[in-house]
Parts: C-alpha cells; sequence; structure tokens
C-alpha cells in the first residue's frame, strides 16, 4: 500500500545496489539562468540546451538505436502562428487561470523559492559510447516557451457535475466553482444539463449526450471498447456517451457488463430521479462523489466535488493520517471531509436522498485447470499481449512507450514496435546517483528492439521544480517521489511531439511479479507446521539466552515474529509508523481525531473481497485494488496530463486481465521464481539479462541528494519547518527524522521526508 521500503536500514551507510554506475558529478557548469535570464535568451534568439536531453544516434555495425536529431533551424511559420494563438488564447480576459502550476503560492511572510535550471555539458562517452547530443532551440527540459496557462491544459482531463433530485437544476455556478478547482472555466468543457442535472466534461477525452424522449444524459470519460456490434457502431458513429444510453435502456446497471477499455461513466435518468456512476475494471479512470441532502456531488477530482458550493468540504484528519500511512490517499476515503471515490469495477447508484448502493460489477474470475498446457498459454499471451499494444495504437497520433529497462516497459516498446511496423520511440531515465541508475538495461532493451532512443538525466536541481508541481497536480496529498522522474520523462516525450505514450503498468498485479509475494510465501510455510509443535518451539526461540546477541537466533526471533502476524497485516511489518509509537510521532489533539486501525481495515475488505482463496492471488487482488488503482495509476496518469500527453495501459487490457485469472498460483508465483509464465513467454522475444535481471523499481535518489544539495535542503527544511507548526506531526518526531537521514542511513529515511514535504506543500497548494 505504500512506496518506500519494506524494511529499515541496516548498520550500512548506503545499502544500495551498484549495478550500474550513473556519471560523475562534477562537470563544469554553465551560467545558471533565472526568469530574467531566459528572457534575455530568448529575445537574442539563442536558447541554452539543457543538455541533459540524450537523443542517441544510430552506428552502422554497431547499435541498431535511432534518434531524432533536433534542428537548429528557426521555427516555422506555422509554429509561431501556433505559439501566437496558445499566448493569444492564455491572455485572452476570459481565459482562466490554472491552478496546476509549477510554483506553489507562498503563505504570508515565506519569500518565494525561486526556480533554476543548472545545465551541465555531458560528455557523450559518460553516458553511453553510441549516444551523442545535439544542440537545440528550444528551452531546457522544465521551462517552456509556452505560456503556463496553456501547457497545463494541453491534457486537461475533467468530469465533474452534480445532481438536485428535489429541485430543478439552472444555474451554471457550481459548475463553475467546480472547474475553477482544475483551473478550467466554462469555456473549456461541453455542458449536458436535464431537468435535475448538469454534467460537464472537458473534449476531446469526454463524450456526452441526451435523450430527450427517456429524459437521460450522459458522460463517458476514456476509451471504452464496446464487445456488442451495435453498441460499437453506435459509439464510432454518435460517441460513447450515445452509445451507454442505448445500453442503460436496453438492460440498466447491466449496462456495464458490456463495457470494457477505460471509462469514467456518469448517467442521469430524470424520469426514474436516478444517476448512475462507474469506472472501468482495473481502475484507470477515477470518480468521487458527495451526497449532501437530496443532492448529489460528483467529479473525477475529489478537489473539485469539495469546491462545490453544496459541499464546501475540507481537508479530512483521518486522510492526512492514511497519506502518511500509505503514502497517498486509499479508496474509498478521499482527502476531503464527506466526499468518496470508486474503487476499480465499482458502480454507484443514487435515488433521492437515499444512501449510495454501491456494489462491484466484476470480479476476476479464478478457473484455472481448463485443460490448455503451457505451451498454449504461453503463445496465447504472447498473442493477447500483441493485441492489447495494437489496440491502444493509433497511427494517427505519434506515439511512444515508456522504457525503463524491466521486463513491462520492455515487453509494451517491443510490441509497439511490431505492431507500428516501424521502431518504436522510447523514452528513458536516468539518476546521476550510484545504485539508482538502470539506463543500461533500457539501452538492453533499446539495442535489441531498434528502438529511437530518448533519454533524460533528472538531477537535484530539477526537484525544485518538480516537487510543487507534483503538489499542486493532484487533487489530494500524493506521496510517490517516483511521480518525479515520470513527469519528467512524460514531459521530453512531449517536447519530441509525441501525444500518447504507452506505459507498462500492471504485469506485476495480474501475473505475480511483485517481490513481496514470494517473501510472504516463506512467511506461510511457518504455518505450515503443526500447531503443537509451534506451542513447544516457539518459547524456545523467542527466550533463548542471548539471543539478540547470536544472529542465526536473532533472524529465527525475527522470522517467527512476522509470521505469527496473520495476512494482509503482515505486510505492513516495516511500515514507517509502526517504528515508533503513534503518541511521539502525532500531536495528540490530531491523533484523537483519526482512527489508527483505518488503513488496515481498507486493506484486509480488498485481501478478504478476492474470489480466490490463494494468498498470492489474494495479495495480488489487495495490489490490483489499492497498489494499482490508487498509487501507480495515479502517479502515471497525473503527470503524464501535467506533461501534456494522454498514457494508455496495454497491459491493463480486459482480455489480458482475465488471461490471468486462468492461470495457477504456481504460473504466477513458484518457490521465489516471480511471474513465472509471463517470463517465460517472452523468452526469445526480449533479451535474457532483461528476463533475469532483479527488479529494481524506480526509486529516486531524493534522501541522497538532500545530504549535500543546499537549494533542495532549504526547500526541504523550509516545508518540515511549516508543517511542525500544523499541528499534525510533532516537530521532535520531524527533527528526530531529520537526525536519522543525516547519520547515515539517507536513502531509507528520505523516503519519509518526502512524503513529508509533498504533504505541506499539498497543504500550501490547497489552502
Amino acid at each position: 500500500m505504500r512506496s518506500g521500503p519494506s524494511r529499515p536500514p541496516s548498520s550500512r551507510r548506503r545499502a544500495m545496489p551498484s549495478r550500474v554506475v550513473a556519471p560523475a558529478p562534477g562537470r563544469p557548469r554553465l551560467k545558471t539562468l533565472g526568469p530574467v535570464g531566459i528572457a534575455r535568451a530568448k529575445v537574442r534568439g539563442s536558447m541554452p540546451l539543457s543538455t541533459r536531453l540524450l537523443p542517441r544516434t544510430s552506428h552502422r555495425g554497431v547499435s541498431r538505436s535511432t534518434c531524432s536529431t533536433f534542428s537548429n533551424a528557426r521555427p516555422t511559420a506555422n509554429t509561431a502562428r501556433r505559439r501566437y494563438m496558445k499566448e493569444s488564447e492564455c491572455n485572452s480576459a476570459s481565459t482562466p487561470t490554472s491552478m496546476t502550476t509549477a510554483m506553489t503560492i507562498p503563505s504570508p511572510g515565506r519569500p518565494m523559492l525561486r526556480q533554476t535550471s543548472i545545465l551541465r555539458p555531458i560528455t557523450p562517452s559518460r553516458r553511453d559510447p553510441h549516444c551523442t547530443c545535439f544542440r537545440s532551440p528550444r528551452l531546457p527540459l522544465g521551462h517552456s516557451d509556452e505560456p503556463e496557462h496553456s501547457r497545463a491544459m494541453t491534457k486537461r482531463r475533467v468530469l465533474c457535475g452534480w445532481v438536485n433530485f428535489d429541485e430543478r437544476v439552472t444555474s451554471h455556478d457550481p459548475l463553475r466553482a467546480m472547474l475553477a478547482a482544475e483551473g478550467l472555466g466554462l469555456t473549456d468543457v461541453q455542458i449536458q444539463a436535464s431537468e435535475i442535472g448538469m454534467i460537464a466534461c472537458t473534449y476531446p477525452a469526454c463524450s456526452t449526450a441526451t435523450d430527450l424522449g427517456a429524459g437521460c444524459v450522459a458522460a463517458v470519460l476514456g476509451r471504452p471498447r464496446w464487445p456488442d456490434a451495435d453498441l460499437r457502431e453506435r459509439a464510432e458513429t454518435e460517441g460513447h456517451a450515445a452509445a451507454a444510453l442505448v445500453a442503460w435502456r436496453k438492460s440498466g446497471n447491466d449496462m456495464l457488463q458490456a463495457m470494457r477499455g477505460n471509462f469514467a461513466l456518469v448517467l442521469i435518468d430524470t424520469r426514474q430521479r436516478c444517476a448512475l456512476l462507474a469506472i472501468d475494471r482495473t481502475g484507470i479512470e477515477r470518480l468521487c462523489f458527495a451526497r449532501v441532502g437530496g443532492a448529489l456531488v460528483f467529479s473525477t477530482s475529489a478537489r473539485a466535488v469539495a469546491r462545490h458550493p453544496l459541499t464546501a468540504a475540507a481537508v479530512n484528519p483521518q486522510a492526512l493520517y492514511e497519506y502518511l500511512y500509505c503514502h497517498m490517499v486509499p479508496s474509498p476515503d478521499t482527502a476531503f471531509s464527506g466526499v468518496e471515490k470508486l474503487l476499480p469495477a465499482e458502480c454507484a447508484t443514487f435515488t433521492g436522498s437515499t444512501p449510495a448502493k454501491r456494489s462491484f460489477y466484476w470480479q476476476l474470475a479464478y478457473d484455472a485447470g481448463g485443460g490448455a498446457n503451457d505451451a498454449m498459454l504461453r503463445q496465447r499471451f504472447l498473442d493477447l499481449t500483441e493485441q492489447a499494444v495494437a489496440r491502444q495504437y493509433d497511427a494517427r497520433q505519434p506515439t511512444g512507450a515508456f522504457l525503463s529497462g524491466g521486463t513491462d516497459s520492455s515487453t509494451v516498446s517491443g510490441m509497439l514496435g511490431k505492431v507500428a511496423g516501424v521502431p518504436a520511440k522510447t523514452f528513458s531515465i536516468g539518476f546521476e546517483a550510484e545504485g539508482f541508475d538502470e539506463l543500461e538495461y533500457a539501452r538492453l532493451t533499446a539495442r535489441h528492439f531498434g528502438t529511437e532512443t530518448n533519454e533524460y538525466y533528472v538531477t537535484a536541481d530539477d526537484l525544485i521544480e518538480a516537487m510543487p508541481l507534483i503538489a499542486a497536480a493532484y487533487d489530494e496529498p500524493f506521496g510517490n517521489a517516483s511521480a518525479a522522474p515520470t513527469y519528467f520523462c512524460a514531459k521530453m516525450a512531449r517536447e519530441r511531439g509525441i501525444e500518447v505514450v504507452l506505459a507498462g503498468d500492471g504485469g506485476d498485479e495480474f501475473f505475480g511479479g511483485n517481490e513481496r509475494y514470494a517473501k510472504q510465501g516463506v512467511f506461510e510455510h511457518y504455518h505450515r507446521v503443526p500447531l503443537p509443535l509451534r506451542r513447544l518451539l516457539e518459547p524456545m526461540v523467542m527466550n533463548f539466552p542471548l539471543g539478540q546477541s547470536i544472529l542465526p537466533v536473532r533472524k529465527a526471533q525475527s522470522y517467527v515474529r512476522q509470521a505469527r502476524i496473520p495476512l494482509p497485516d503482515r505486510m505492513e511489518t516495516y511500515n514507517f509508523l509502526h517504528r515508533n509509537p503513534l503518541q511521539e510521532i502525532f500531536e495528540p489533539e490530531f491523533l484523537v481525531s483519526v482512527d489508527t486501525g483505518r488503513p488496515l481495515q481498507l486493506a484486509r475488505e480488498a485481501y478478504f473481497r478476492c474470489a480466490s482463496p490463494e494468498m498470492v492471488e489474494r495479495m495480488m487482488h489487495l495490489d490490483h485494488k489499492i497498489t494499482l488503482a490508487d498509487n501507480d495509476l495515479r502517479k502515471v496518469t497525473r503527470m503524464c496530463e501535467a506533461a501534456g500527453v494522454e498514457v494508455r495501459f496495454p497491459l491493463l487490457d480486459d482480455d489480458l486481465v482475465e488471461f490471468s485469472g486462468h492461470l495457477t498460483p504456481r504460473q504466477k508465483v513458484d518457490k521465489g521464481r516471480l511471474r513465472v509464465l509471463f517470463k517465460d513467454a517472452l523468452r526469445g522475444f526480449l533479451p535474457d539479462a532483461t528476463i533475469t535481471k532483479s527488479k529494481h523499481g524506480f526509486g529516486l535518489p531524493f534522501g541522497i541528494w538532500l545530504e549535500d544539495h543546499a537549494p533542495l535542503k532549504a526547500l526541504t527544511d523550509d516545508a518540515i519547518d511549516s508543517l511542525g507548526r500544523r499541528g499534525i506531526v510533532k516537530p521532535d518526531y520531524l527533527a528526530l527524522l531529520r537526525r536519522e537521514h543525516a547519520s547515515g542511513h539517507a536513502s531509507y529515511y528520505g523516503v519519509m521526508i518526502w512524503v513529508l514535504v509533498e504533504l505541506e506543500l499539498w497543504l500550501r497548494a490547497n489552502s
């Protein structure tokens, strides 16, 4: 449920992998440009190059990787015209100001943080022997010559509205307030209204329709897929919302069985005085809502629901506790009092002032043992994966893929090239910190498939811009630090002209790829020991004299101690909030206002709701409903939206997800092997080194950089000090974290410091 290290640090200063060593810092620095310097450079017509943008050239006989070189030619007339139009639109009085900005407004008395960009010349051989750098007339990554409002609105996707079952709805003012929460105005959306409700959504991401005869209005955000031929034809000719209205008339709530793909659906039926909200099976899209008397307020943004005049919801202390526990706010809770959100594959129906009727319209069926042998299943997996990528690829839209070097992103990148018939454009991120950089694996995959590769090295300077931007971009506090590299990777793709990027999220949660699945299986072996024998052995092990001074005994005690804890609680053994008594972490007034057992309660509900009795599949179900939907997908979708590109997830294709239910638990995790059939099927398609590499993740070396980067430390100290005055976390605990961070455990404690800083920045942005 959380995005952080799985266990506390050892006595070593930095326990980090050292397979790949990033280029060492210390290269000569160019002059730092502030906003004034950038403006002057624009006037002179010579912009500095952010040389951390690394396109790659092909070298005959050496590498099949290709690159898009940047021309030094002046912008074309069409480019200048588009830029002028964007600036004109931004400067018009009718255009609302974006709330998603790179800098938050400081509280009174707090100095504004200055944004800088440190530009370093890069020696290609230090990066990759086949990587050549080109001068570019464009601004450095993180700075754009487009107005901030224009950039923020490029791919903004919002659906919002409300229903009043007691009286007629006529005013647009509530819509205006909701849209303003997301930096939009009435001119940015299309509106559908009925006698009792009103819906607004951004175009073309959303489709709306009205059935005057039946008295219904509908809105669909996303890209649903209709297996029914008639509904599919209706969607192609009239839009997805029109198809939804037809399905509603035929089947009522059962219409959701006919919807695949990613979608957020809102349907208002005036005659029956009811409303339906639903989201897709895997939780790619989201919907939040609040009930106020006879009214229903809904939106894809919890912040927008909270800004409706009827709700006027405040930040919920319970949500802040859950955020500090999980590093995000797990569904169905949100950051605002009285506002809820749907879980994946969940729908809610509303009538009058009665409470919402929530239910799951779909559950993954686990029915392994259909008679297919492993060879047939491996081929079926490859076919479905290629089909899933083909569904997300549209030759009319410039499309690329994220490439981290892991199994999932490598699979998607390879399949994209196969489907498109040309080498895929891939985008990768590196870090200038030893042990965190995995670009070598991304380059291995790039050479294998001959992709057109683009790389960007994230530095500590980038975080000065990214941390406030991330906080403002999310409608709820979000503490996954890998949002920062995701943002810069997506922004690089956009600056290369990409409109759609394919991401590899989902493979772990449906095919058994998370290391904790194997780890927890080791603890489950303990429960196979007969109970009488356990009762005999436990006192001997736990009470062994001088046990803490003997390593094997200490490990045995730790094993027994953890094995005693049932799942899913055991997965949170090393949670930061379990390392100290809560009374030492939180202020008394805050602690008495929250339910400290709520995060584990939500985890248990998701774990035991699984239709399978198998431990591995229950853990995967929990990860799907919370970790994937509320953490990983929110990270990628929000950051891509902030960067101005659309993201799609081929590995969450419904057919591929349903196929995973036909596999046995041992075809997912077996004797410590992860994703058994998944990896076996990809042998010969992916490089062997990609398949056999250990899982690395997308960690950010924030804690390491924080040790010796003065501007980053200044931003962090300012935020931590401010948070200590809010009556949530005790200043003494914040001081303890900083001391532990400075005492040799920078990487480990840096995770919690990032979480706390992002909370403070989010509270400032949403005060």
